[in-house]
């Protein structure tokens, strides 16, 4: 299903195309053995997968080098082309790195749940992902000082998890791929309540995930999609109707020294286009949600 804009849609400032960066802060909130956790974490650029209940220490080193040195890489880049972003952080990788919590709510970024751990909730029951979803969002005020507004899971979710972040007054949710404008879903519960709540369709083929990926991209190759997708969008809002466009980032992944510079690049291509609005998912929601009322339930 297609979602429209209303006739006459714009983003604020007569903006076609909503441009979202969005940062992903999973280190130090990865499967761990020494967390408690069964087994290694399997994401791994090294390409060791273990069922061994064994602690792999080179993946949780390459883990950590988006703590140390990646995060400043991108927070340089990001404050040097005054572009805002949306966080999406694991409320647990923030406890242990709360110097990053600091700096993106100085800079006036949104903190976007990524749950309280990288962990997947599709094998929970509602009272479980109930008390996560509240753990990860009471965390996030704790290091940021606000709730977050928005949710994104690690891959998995329950059919009662767009219900579970209304009922906790969360905007937005953005496990989504559908589309490349927001829309409104209601969410149901088990007992029968429903609420609306609006979807911001993130994306995965501009994520610097293709870095890890078989076949892997190159930081050109990266690049290269990357401004690709932003001129038909743009294209295309100008011709058709307003879009978004997301552009998925993690510490660990981008913040490589030979993959940085793609993003400096990226952000030296679309900074001063006109007819563009860099937003955060949240202000995004939020100039959706002013222009497109919410169904009734």
């Amino acid at each position: 299903m297609t979602h429209t804009p209303p006739p006459g849609f714009t983003w604020p400032n007569g903006a076609k195309l909503a441009l979202s960066v969005v940062v992903n802060v999973e280190e130090g909130a990865e499967r761990n053995i020494r967390d408690g956790d069964k087994g290694p974490e399997p994401v791994d650029e090294l390409g060791v997968t273990l069922k061994a209940p064994i602690r792999v220490h080179g993946n949780e080193t390459n883990y950590q080098y988006g703590i140390n040195r990646g995060a400043g890489r991108v927070l340089k880049l990001l404050d040097r082309y005054k572009v805002p972003a949306t966080w999406t952080v694991c409320a647990q990788a923030l406890e242990r790195a709360p110097w990053i919590a600091k700096a993106l709510i100085a800079r006036g970024d949104e903190p976007c749940s990524h749950g309280w751990r990288w962990q997947f909730q599709a094998f929970m029951d509602e009272e479980k992902e109930r008390a996560f979803i509240e753990k990860a969002g009471a965390s996030i005020q704790e290091t940021c000082g606000r709730r977050p507004a928005g949710w994104l899971s690690r891959y998995l979710h329950t059919d009662v998890t767009r219900a579970l972040l209304a009922e906790a007054g969360y905007l937005y949710h953005m496990d989504d791929y559908s589309d490349d404008f927001p829309f409104w879903d209601i969410g149901d519960l088990t007992g029968g309540s429903k609420k609306p709540i609006i979807v911001l369709p993130y994306a995965l083929d501009t994520n610097d995930m293709k870095f890890w990926l078989d076949p892997s991209l190159t930081a050109e190759d990266w690049l290269t999609y990357a401004c690709d997708t932003f001129d038909w969008l743009l294209k295309e809002s100008i011709e058709e109707d307003a879009r978004m466009m997301s552009l998925g980032l993690h510490l660990r992944i981008i913040g490589r020294p030979g993959r940085i510079g793609a993003f400096e690049a990226f952000l030296d291509y679309v900074s001063n286009q006109s007819g563009v609005w860099i937003a955060t998912r949240e202000d995004i929601a939020k100039a959706f949600a002013a222009a497109v009322p919410a169904p009734k339930v």
